[in-house]
């Protein structure tokens, strides 16, 4: 149900680390833009994607180095989106202003088990409109949004934080 969903260009509410977050297939253009018109989010920023496991993420990030790989191993799974170079067909609605893309490999099981049995990546941000509180459980986020996307059950990590975002060309620490 939930394949034939995000096939179709919808959007899905689902428990990450610290919030339920926003998510749709990350090739598909006018998913991204309804999320960013539920987030009532600038097409400038950029959005996350999270996967179950890296080669969920080919089709969005330009090979990396052998050695890449292996530094990459020290952060994932984990709460570290890194920002790589994305590839020439990822959406503008996706990078945002930028030429990169940020991802993460979740260490969230349930986030790792849907992105393993979808077979894909997931646009991740957080479910709730721009300047206001992230929604934290499904009765809160179904309420929110429930009739504009299709809410899962489970929970969140609690984690207090979103994850760290960093560069991974200046390794700089931007969130």
């Amino acid at each position: 149900r939930v394949r034939r969903h995000l096939a179709t260009g919808g959007v899905i509410a689902y428990p990450t680390e610290s919030c339920y977050g926003f998510g749709c297939d990350p090739l598909r253009h006018k998913a991204i833009a309804k999320i960013l018109k539920l987030k009532i989010r600038s097409k400038t920023k950029g959005l996350i994607v999270v996967a179950g496991k890296d080669t969920q993420l080919q089709q969005l990030i330009q090979p990396l180095t052998s050695s890449d790989k292996l530094k990459l191993r020290l952060y994932w799974p984990g709460p570290y989106s890194i920002i790589l170079h994305s590839r020439a067909q990822v959406s503008s609605l996706l990078i945002g202003k930028h030429a990169k893309i940020a991802v993460r490999i979740t260490q969230h099981q349930l986030v790792q088990q849907l992105c393993n049995n979808l077979r894909q990546a997931l646009v991740s941000t957080s479910a709730n409109k721009a300047g206001h509180k992230p929604c934290k459980t499904y009765r809160e986020c179904s309420r929110q949004f429930g009739s504009q996307v299709m809410v899962l059950p489970g929970l969140t990590s609690f984690a207090k934080q979103p994850s760290t975002i960093i560069d991974w060309s200046s390794q700089l620490k931007l969130r």
